[in-house]
């Protein structure tokens, strides 16, 4: 059943009779058998951090009430779910009441021949399995509702939910959280001239590039079409003008490359700090900043003072990759 990286089954019983008989059904699986005589050892095995992949408690385990080792081995698997099978003399309502609640997963009796076990066993293993399945489905489908489809990064969304947090951190730790937002330059023109499917390509490599760029514990989220959010906590605005200036050169200055073509992309950067305030308004700050920023003329960089911006005329310059004249406003 286990060719590759057998499991190991936790057997737990004084009784050298049941261990005779059980061990060998264990064992048909492919699975390493550990037998242990007492509550405390089985415990110990239990709440190990590499705990069993399944765990047979004989009823008449001395050292410990059954009751109180089903709880800590529970509550010391740290949400390290394994089955856990008790074996008894008799089917009480107790065992019953723990079965429905959980803390066990299945009650053979002792006298129970070979095949039988064999069949239980099975069933046990075949529901975990089963319960293993559908929580990395869940996980998959929570992920993929934080994630962007395209490029990985998480969505407007999910970043929310955790500049909340990181908010509440910097509050906490009386520190500071810059948002740069950043936008790539008049992405229409290529999208309009490489296709969808090439520009989808460049918006990847930014991320790559980008992420080069960050911290572990920094963030990267996709809110619009050619727009990324990056949010570096425990930075002030000087320090996300500097990550800025720094995503500027090192991840814009040289040339994609897609469907043979090298393209020339660059970026505009808006900042904001957040000291402690709702991200919403954060937020809304970075993007006013951003459009100064677009305001001023492609590669351009600006941080939020507060304070109103003159209208500039628009600004025409030439495209390094196309050749065409652009225009900004």
């Amino acid at each position: 059943m286990f060719a590759n990286n057998p499991p190991t089954f936790l057997l737990a019983s004084p009784d050298p009779a049941l261990l005779a008989a059980v061990e060998p059904v264990l064992r048909e699986t492919g699975a390493r058998v550990e037998i242990v005589l007492s509550a405390q050892a089985a415990q110990n095995a239990m709440t190990a951090p590499n705990p069993p992949g399944l765990a047979l408690l004989d009823a008449n385990l001395p050292g410990m009430e059954m009751e109180q080792l089903l709880a800590e081995a529970r509550a010391g698997a740290n949400g390290r779910r394994f089955p856990i099978v008790l074996i008894s003399d008799t089917v009480t309502q107790g065992w019953i009441d723990r079965a429905a609640e959980g803390m066990i997963d299945d009650l053979i009796l002792r006298a129970s021949d070979p095949l039988y076990w064999h069949l239980r066993l099975d069933t046990v293993l075949r529901s975990r399995r089963l319960e293993q399945e559908m929580e990395a489905l869940r996980e998959t489908a929570m992920q993929n509702a934080q994630r962007d489809r395209l490029t990985g990064v998480y969505n407007r969304e999910a970043m929310l939910a955790m500049l909340f947090r990181e908010t509440d951190r910097a509050q906490r730790a009386n520190s500071s959280l810059c948002l740069v937002l950043f936008d790539i330059d008049d992405f229409g023109h290529w999208n309009s001239r490489l296709g969808v499917d090439a520009c989808d390509e460049l918006l990847c490599q930014v991320v790559a590039r980008t992420e080069r760029l960050l911290r572990s514990y920094d963030l990267l989220a996709r809110p619009g079409m050619d727009q990324f959010l990056v949010a570096l906590p425990g930075c002030s605005m000087a320090n996300g003008a500097r990550f800025a200036e720094r995503l500027r050169l090192e991840a814009f200055s040289s040339p994609y490359r897609v469907d043979g073509e090298s393209i020339r992309l660059s970026a505009c950067f808006g900042i904001a700090s957040s000291n402690g305030r709702s991200p919403i308004v954060v937020l809304r700050e970075a993007e006013q900043a951003l459009q100064w920023a677009k305001e001023n003329g492609p590669e351009s960089i600006q941080c939020f003072d507060g304070k109103a911006r003159p209208t500039p005329a628009p600004v025409v310059f030439l495209s390094p990759a196309s050749g065409d004249e652009l225009v900004a406003w």
